[in-house]
């Protein structure tokens, strides 16, 4: 089994990142055997159909790699890189642009949401992006991609172009990838707006919980939440057409490894005003080792570079066979 995911540096990890997918790598890392691999690489190539400055960028890498590094990601168990540093990512995207078609991705939902009214002025490669995310899976040939709703498209698409090359080319390069859909999946929404993701991109921080706020700000961003007078119910059923209200009950269960029943029952009855703390509290306690643990490593750009490029130096050497073997079906390299 050999598990591969990803994640954009372009800023801070907040809540949703972490309940929604880094404790989900972090799972699977530790339940991993002797024979399975966990491949996780920050997408810095994605990241270049968003303007940022050299600078930023650099900065934005190491501190995403310091982030996942203090939720629990541990190099010596799997392999933890940047795309920039593999250029085999690269050079297999623009191999299979060769045998992806116009067609499908045209019917990329996530480049008409992105572009949206502006698509003549989108880059090329937020049309192409869907390719690359496929050569990033399967340059490792990896068998299990965990992903989320918004992701699945974009996996269905990356098994369309590996059937299509082994077919075209009479080879059995790809391994076509599975989805892994993980049980406890949470879906974490935003503090201002209970029907929108917890998202990185909206412009009011009080919507987000960063892993790098502090305990005071998160204090303060959960009792500033949305919310709605009722009392909680006994059953999360009866939180239906109370979005906000679902969320906070939603982040406290993934916390706590609770149901939303068992949640509401222990409230129920109760207004937000005894809810609230109860769940900062839980929201404190639970970030303050992360962030901690971040705030002490992302001062050492060198150690960090450092990981990064033994994690690279694994990647290059898992992608190597496959990339030529791509390069071989093609007859570029007789």
């Amino acid at each position: 089994m050999r598990v591969l995911s990803g994640i954009q540096p372009t800023g801070n990890l907040h809540l949703g990142n972490y309940l929604g997918a880094i404790r989900n790598w972090v799972r699977m890392q530790d339940d991993m055997d002797s024979d399975s691999q966990c491949f996780f690489f920050l997408a810095d190539l994605h990241s270049i159909t968003v303007h940022e400055t050299r600078e930023q960028r650099i900065r934005n890498v190491r501190e995403m790699a310091a982030a996942l590094i203090a939720a629990g990601i541990d190099p010596d168990r799997s392999v933890l890189f940047n795309q920039a540093r593999v250029p085999a990512h690269a050079e297999l995207a623009w191999i299979l642009n060769g045998t992806a078609r116009m067609g499908w991705l045209n019917r990329m939902t996530q480049f008409k949401d992105k572009a949206g009214k502006h698509r003549e002025g989108a880059s090329i490669g937020l049309f192409v992006y869907p390719v690359l995310q496929a050569a990033d899976v399967l340059l490792y040939q990896a068998t299990h991609v965990p992903v989320g709703e918004d992701q699945k498209q974009h996996l269905e698409l990356c098994r369309d172009i590996a059937t299509k090359f082994n077919t075209d080319f009479d080879v059995d390069l790809f391994t076509i990838p599975d989805p892994i859909i993980p049980k406890e999946t949470a879906r974490i929404m935003s503090l201002r707006d209970g029907t929108a993701k917890m998202s990185k991109s909206d412009p009011s921080d009080m919507s987000r919980i960063n892993l790098t706020d502090d305990d005071d700000t998160i204090a303060q961003k959960i009792r500033k939440a949305k919310t709605d007078p009722e009392p909680l119910p006994e059953l999360a059923a009866a939180l239906e057409g109370r979005p906000e209200a679902a969320n906070l009950v939603g982040i406290f269960a993934a916390l706590t490894g609770r149901s939303a029943d068992s949640v509401c029952t222990e409230f129920a009855g109760q207004g937000f005003g005894a809810f609230k703390p109860a769940l900062a509290d839980i929201l404190i306690e639970s970030l303050r080792p992360i962030r901690q643990r971040f705030e002490t490593l992302k001062t050492d750009g060198a150690q960090l570079d450092s990981l990064l490029d033994k994690g690279a130096e694994k990647a290059r050497a898992a992608a190597a066979p496959t990339l030529a073997g791509a390069y071989d079906a093609l007859g570029l390299m007789a």
